[in-house]
Parts: C-alpha cells; sequence; structure tokens
C-alpha cells in the first residue's frame, strides 16, 4: 500500500539534526564563487547559517595596498592577487587542520585561482600525485577524475559556482558603490576576464 507524503507536514523537518550536520560538514571548506553581483556574500551568509558554521568574505583579507588600488578603479593583477589568495588557502586549511567547516565568499575566477584555494584539500593534493586512469572508467575513477576538479562531495574544498544574467548583474551593480567604473565596464570586464 504507497502514501503520498503531504508535504505540509514536512515543511520545517530536519532529515538531520544540527549535530548531524556539523558532524558532515567537519573539516570542509565550501567557496561560493562568481562574479560581482552574482549573490556570493547574500548566498554564502544563508549557506553558513544552514550549516551552522562560519562564513568568510575573502574581500575582507586583501591587503591595505589591494584596496586602495581598487578603490582608484585600479583591476588587480594575478602579482596582485597570489598573497590573498595564498591567505585564502592558508585560512582555509587552518579550518580543515581543526575539523570546522566553513564558507568563503570568494570570486575565484580564473581557473588557476581556484587551482591554488584547491590546494588547501590535502587529500586533492595526493590526488593531484596519483596518475589518471589508463583503462575504460569505473566508479571509482569518475570519482578521483571529480576529486581533482573539486566537484565531488567528499572533496574538502567545494565550489559552489554562482551565475546571474548581464542584465541582473548590471541591476544589481548599479545600486552598489563598487569602485570609479560604471556597473556596464564592470560587467563587460568580468565578462572579458571569464571569456564569455
Amino acid at each position: 500500500m504507497s502514501r503520498e507524503l503531504d508535504n505540509r507536514k514536512l515543511r520545517g523537518v530536519r532529515l538531520c539534526s544540527g549535530h548531524c550536520v556539523r558532524e558532515m560538514m567537519a573539516g570542509k571548506a565550501i567557496i561560493v564563487m562568481g562574479t560581482s553581483g552574482a549573490g556570493k556574500s547574500t548566498v554564502g551568509r544563508l549557506l553558513a547559517a544552514e550549516l551552522r558554521c562560519e562564513f568568510l568574505d575573502a574581500d575582507n583579507f586583501h591587503s591595505a595596498q589591494n584596496k586602495e588600488k581598487m578603490s582608484r578603479g585600479v583591476a588587480l593583477t594575478d602579482e596582485d592577487r597570489m598573497p590573498w589568495l595564498e591567505t585564502l588557502r592558508d585560512t582555509l586549511i587552518d579550518y580543515i587542520i581543526r575539523g570546522q567547516c566553513v564558507v568563503l565568499a570568494c570570486s575565484a575566477l580564473q581557473p588557476h585561482y581556484r587551482d591554488l584555494l584547491r590546494t588547501a584539500d590535502y587529500e586533492f593534493l595526493l590526488n593531484e600525485t596519483t596518475p589518471e586512469p589508463v583503462s575504460t572508467p569505473t566508479s571509482n575513477d569518475i570519482n578521483h577524475q571529480h576529486r581533482r576538479q573539486g566537484k565531488s562531495l567528499s572533496s574538502l574544498v567545494v565550489f559552489v559556482y554562482l551565475k546571474a544574467t548581464v542584465g541582473v548583474l548590471s541591476a544589481r551593480l548599479a545600486v552598489r558603490d563598487i569602485a570609479a567604473l560604471p556597473p556596464a565596464q564592470i560587467v563587460r570586464n568580468i565578462q572579458k576576464q571569464l571569456q564569455v
């Protein structure tokens, strides 16, 4: 005899208690990434609250020189960003080693930025030294590939990419006071950087 569940009865029901969530997420870093205006901070804060873990905004980790440069509307170079990214990675390592969950809002637009952040996952580093499978992929081989790319939920560092249309980004950026550039120019610069 089958019986349909009444969705109204399920509202507010958690399949996992707070303790269970903390246990599942212990030692994990979730990086909420995307362009300016995609909602990284908003979604990141909500996710951190739901998972009962700490929220960090990568913008708070920039050096005074980087902040000053950005306030003048000057784009940061890779050379400017590397110490910042290394600090973020080291911060993630501290959380992972302590067995704590952390959500980080960070643009991480370039693949090599994500690669550097992904090295906070010591298991990723071990997988990097493991050769790719030569034969037909099995489920273990596919999981291995996903871990290398940070796509597996068993990874200690997981990326969540927030995407928004140009119209949505333009509208959000129009009401924000970021840099001296007009929002349309910021969106064009971001699209160019993402190669979209």
